[in-house]
């Protein structure tokens, strides 16, 4: 890991941009909480660092507040990165059955969703490793939001990701359903009820699915950015509960 810039935000987090190896990344630690810290790892959208920095700057200055450092690398074919043929493929077909109101079908689904999960998970877990062998960053861990299939994979193969939040707003290929039954960590599962570009029943057979003891669905009316402060708060209660 490389440090290649840092910035303060409001004089209350410190802001380090990173390199791994050819992956970008953010970290985001408090200022003035006592080191080490938790450590959230925040699971960008699939539309690149700089489109989601704000929202994810935002997000780092709340878990700040909380005692949380919070960490993010770009993902595979995002951003800067190069391009993946197959998955722009996929999201091309993507884009023309929905401009056509037809159904997407699993096929698109498993290959706009799967490749990016077998590629994107192992960088996760390399960013985990370089993560918490600085001296600031300590366990334990957690994961916010993304892409849900990622969240999912990491909750089954990271045993140092304790409790995560996982954002019902992308497609999920039926092969994650198996995979959800082996997830056992406890789970705060966040749903927009009228997320155009959700599967509504999907995303709750996908909560039916966990295997987790403790898990809470929270769905809220509104689109796919809409998530209600009062929801961000009891995500951010949950990890207070479970990380510290």
């Amino acid at each position: 890991m490389q440090f290649t810039s840092e910035q303060r935000l409001d004089d209350a987090v410190l802001e380090r941009e990173f390199t791994l190896g050819d992956i970008p990344g953010i970290l985001w630690t408090p200022a003035s909480a006592p080191a080490p810290a938790p450590l959230i790892l925040l699971g960008p959208p699939p539309l690149g660092l700089r489109t989601a920095y704000p929202r994810l700057a935002a997000r780092a200055r709340h878990a700040a507040a909380d005692g949380f450092a919070t960490a993010t690398i770009e993902l595979p074919g995002s951003g800067d990165r190069p391009r993946l043929p197959a998955a722009e493929r996929a999201r091309a077909d993507l884009r023309r059955a929905m401009e056509a109101g037809e159904p997407v079908s699993d096929e698109i689904i498993d290959a706009l969703v799967l490749p990016l999960v077998d590629k994107a998970v192992p960088e996760w877990r390399a960013a985990l490793d370089a993560l918490l062998a600085l001296p600031e960053i300590g366990g334990p861990v957690g994961y916010s939001g993304g892409v849900i299939s990622i969240g999912v994979r990491l909750a089954v193969v990271e045993p140092r990701i304790s409790a995560a939040v996982l954002f019902a707003g992308s497609f999920v290929p039926r092969a994650m359903f198996e995979e959800a039954r082996q997830v056992t960590i406890p789970l705060h599962v966040l749903l927009q009820w009228d997320d155009a570009g959700n599967d509504r029943q999907a995303a709750l057979d996908l909560f039916d699915a966990f295997g987790s003891k403790e898990k809470t669905l929270n769905a809220n009316m509104g689109g796919h950015t809409g998530v209600p402060q009062f929801a961000g708060d009891a995500a951010a209660r949950f990890f207070t509960r479970h990380l510290k």
